[in-house]
């Protein structure tokens, strides 16, 4: 369980990573580069700690710090007209405290169900995870699927702000703080999200290019092979 549930992590701090990494590189402000590069190295440094995590709780110390320094430097990866609509105060659910908290929800509800349908269509029982502890109705294994692909659904959150496809009328501010999408930014990010998924990435894996949409299936196809003794280990997918 532990050696599955690194590979789960790894696979998510190194994709938050070149985030980060592309951030720093788009910058035109050099005080923004340089903050968005020490985050990066930030991340680096979890990475190199994993392999000593000896246990669950550990581990998951590793993956909260690393989201932590993540999503402290997304703001700076908005465009800064935007910053006072968008920037967020860390990450907040159950409600969503800001636009964009609201909008990366929004996203991962919809990356949760295509792993979940990912996983058991290949024979996996949803309900069983090695990362996220198992509860009552909590579909453990999907949400550690999801969490390489995670920094796709991010990607595309920054791209619908930084080029103004989505704006502060998109969302509704509820009375005690809650923030969801309106109607009409529901439907612009869904057809955003059915569209990305017709994108193709090249997986490292299969050294060839794959849409986006099929990638949690593959790697749940990976996952189980892994589990049945056919793979040695599993690979997360990291994006480049």
């Amino acid at each position: 369980a532990l050696v599955t549930a690194r590979a789960f992590v790894a696979g998510k701090i190194k994709n938050t990573r070149q985030v980060l990494v592309r951030g720093a590189r788009e910058a035109k402000d050099g005080e923004e580069c340089t903050r968005l590069t020490r985050r990066a190295d930030d991340l680096a440094a979890a990475l190199r700690a994993l392999p000593a995590a000896g246990d669950l709780d550990t581990l998951r110390g590793i993956e909260g710090e690393a989201a932590l320094q993540y999503f402290a430097g997304l703001n700076l990866v908005l465009r800064a007209d935007a910053r006072a609509v968008f920037a967020m105060d860390g990450r907040s659910r159950r409600p969503p405290r800001d636009r964009m908290n609201a909008l990366l929800s929004f996203l991962y509800a919809m990356l949760m169900n295509d792993c979940r349908s990912a996983v058991e269509a290949v024979g996996l029982d949803p309900q069983l995870g090695f990362l996220h502890a198992v509860r009552p109705g909590r579909a453990a294994l999907a949400l550690d699927l999801m969490e390489e692909f995670r920094p796709l659904a991010d990607r595309l959150a920054l791209t619908l702000v930084n080029r103004g496809q989505l704006n502060g009328d998109d969302f509704t501010e509820h009375q005690g703080g809650a923030v969801t999408l309106a109607e009409g930014g529901r439907k612009a990010v869904v057809v955003a999200w059915q569209e990305k998924k017709h994108e193709e990435l090249a997986h490292p894996l299969l050294e060839q290019a794959v849409a986006i949409g099929l990638l949690p299936l593959l790697q749940a196809r990976f996952l189980a092979r892994t589990l049945r003794g056919e793979m040695e280990s599993y690979l997360p997918f990291i994006g480049r």
